[in-house]
């Protein structure tokens, strides 16, 4: 019998999910309210790393964060009038900044991303836009030579990974690099990555394949979930009432809202991210480059130069701060002597975060057939394809050989 799926979700964790169920023979709904792949899996940096597996919580961060708080252009902020809500959430978030925790959760984090370059060309087979995957470094730039050190704890997890890392000097990173301000003294070289040259066209490319497979897309909110007494589930959306034998849930940000009626309480953060796209930059990148000061990337895609980073916390419905990506463009023009910040769009979106650095992937205790596959933080391009071959295991009964202790939503009940 073919398993009739729907996802709520359409974002890349969704549609990575979808094909990997497709191919398991199962009948798949996608459900967005968005075009597939064009709201937060849009907006990333297009870093497409195995090596990404450091999470954001780690020793001695919380020396880093006052200074942070109180620069205008700092790598975060947190909406004062918020700040109350916020307080758990930092607080348990900082608690996983011990070397014992943040070791076990890189090896997690390892488990959904060391294939992801491979997946991804796996899934972009046959779509006519390979090319939108494409080999490079991930360049990690100081301005103090002195900090571009390769026995940090960081580049310790990274090599016991099994990466390639390199320190060079500042010669040599121009060298790769020409249009890079002389200012950098050093970087860190992580070898074996690749980048999006335009995560959204990823996004469109899958979800067309998605569909010529046999899989369905509907654009609509979806306002509410509810179990029935067979095991079937019953999903609300503008368009009314419906039914899957079983529900993933890969909202994103908007995941916890929506669980919140079962009595399911996850805590999720909304994170806002920033890009600003210089069109006609003037320089090129050939590789990722994070400005390991300012905690911003750069790297080239086809429509421009993209600038992405920042950590707002505001709250789900809080409207952008274009003072944030007006901060992201001074922060460029301090990459390069040559860069022309002249014409430039801007973005913002929503990151669903997690104390952990960690998404919840599995089932959800007392609600058979409710699987989730949400919460991948600043990963979730990374993290997508293998997340979608795990859930589609579960949604299959297929065994694994996966630990999946580490994802499981009710870690932190």
């Amino acid at each position: 019998m073919t398993t009739d799926i729907t996802i709520l979700g359409a974002g890349i964790v969704g549609i990575c999910t979808g094909l990997s169920l497709i191919e398991r023979g199962a009948s798949v709904r996608l459900i967005d309210r968005s075009e597939p792949g064009q709201a937060t899996s849009f907006g990333n940096a297009g870093v497409i790393s195995p090596w990404s597996i450091v999470p954001q919580s780690v020793p001695g961060l919380w020396k880093k964060i006052p200074g942070w708080l109180i620069d205008p252009l700092g790598p975060v902020s947190v909406k004062p009038s918020y700040l109350p809500r916020f307080a758990g959430w930092g607080l348990t978030f900082l608690a996983q900044g011990s070397e014992a925790r943040v070791r076990a959760v890189s090896a997690a984090m390892d488990t959904l991303n060391s294939d992801c370059i491979t997946l991804y060309r796996h899934h972009l087979n046959g779509t006519g836009q390979e090319h939108l995957v494409r080999d490079s470094y991930y360049i990690h730039a100081f301005r103090n030579a002195d900090e571009a050190r390769l026995d940090t704890l960081d580049n310790e997890l990274r090599r016991s990974a099994g990466a390639d890392v390199e320190r060079i000097d500042g010669p040599t990173l121009l060298e790769l690099e020409p249009h890079l301000t002389e200012d950098f003294k050093a970087a860190i070289v992580i070898k074996g990555q690749a980048r999006a040259l335009s995560p959204g066209q990823i996004g469109t490319a899958l979800a067309e394949k998605f569909k010529r497979l046999g899989g369905t897309i509907e654009q609509a909110n979806v306002r509410a979930i509810l179990p029935q007494e067979d095991g079937a589930w019953r999903y609300v959306t503008d368009t009314g009432e419906h039914t899957a034998q079983k529900l993933i849930v890969a909202m994103g940000a908007w995941s916890a809202e929506l669980l919140k009626p079962l009595g399911i309480r996850i805590p999720l953060e909304a994170e806002r991210g920033y890009h600003v796209n210089f069109t006609d930059p003037g320089i090129s990148l050939n590789n990722s480059i994070m400005d390991v000061d300012m905690k911003f990337v750069a790297s080239s895609m086809n429509d421009g130069l993209r600038v992405a980073g920042t950590a707002e916390f505001a709250g789900l419905d809080a409207p952008p701060n274009e003072k944030r990506a007006k901060g992201l463009v001074k922060l460029a023009s301090r990459l390069s002597p040559d860069l022309n910040a002249d014409a430039y769009t801007t973005w913002s979106g929503q990151r669903p975060s997690l104390p952990d650095s960690l998404p919840c992937i599995g089932t959800f205790d007392g609600f058979p057939n409710l699987i989730a596959a949400f919460g991948h933080s600043h990963w979730g391009l990374m993290m997508a394809p293998k997340t979608g071959r795990i859930v589609a295991d579960i949604a299959t009964n297929t065994p694994m050989n996966i630990d999946l202790s580490p994802y499981k939503p009710n870690r932190f009940s």
